[in-house]
């Protein structure tokens, strides 16, 4: 098994769903970031976020995500959040959604459906299928 899947069965222990783990910087220092999404939708408490962390510290110490120090950071995926892999958008069904396709055209709505690489997207216009190859930026939104 490889380390995300690792990290996928004990999030998923817990209740909740991985949204992404990524390798970052801020400050000169390195920083693993794991961010966690309720399936429910009734949003991720910091007491699952403290019991995800040490779950994971045992894993992470006999297989570490990067070499040299880091640091663990596990929170909640968030609201409006950035989309940038199909498993993001996968996650994000019945969200809304704001699209930036190649060629600059900007689209909004309710993400229903990844099959394979196309998104379904209930526009007002209607329903639209975008090929996620042609996604040069894509968010969640919350209509406040």
């Amino acid at each position: 098994m490889s380390l995300e899947s690792d990290i996928k069965s004990i999030v998923e222990s817990v209740g909740l769903k991985l949204y992404d783990a990524i390798i970052t910087s801020e400050f000169g220092e390195t920083i693993y970031r794991v961010s966690v999404k309720d399936p429910n939708a009734k949003g991720v408490s910091l007491d699952k976020c403290v019991e995800i962390t040490h779950l994971l510290n045992p894993l992470l110490d006999v297989t570490p995500p990067v070499s040299g120090e880091y640091r663990l950071e596990v929170g909640s995926a968030g609201i409006e959040r950035k989309l940038t892999k199909l498993d993001n958008f996968e996650n994000s069904v019945g969200e809304k959604v704001q699209l930036v396709l190649k060629g600059k055209e900007k689209l909004q709505g309710v993400l229903t459906n990844v099959v394979q690489e196309d998104l379904t997207i209930e526009t007002e216009d209607g329903e639209i299928v975008v090929p996620f190859a042609n996604v040069v930026k894509a968010r969640t939104y919350f209509e406040w």
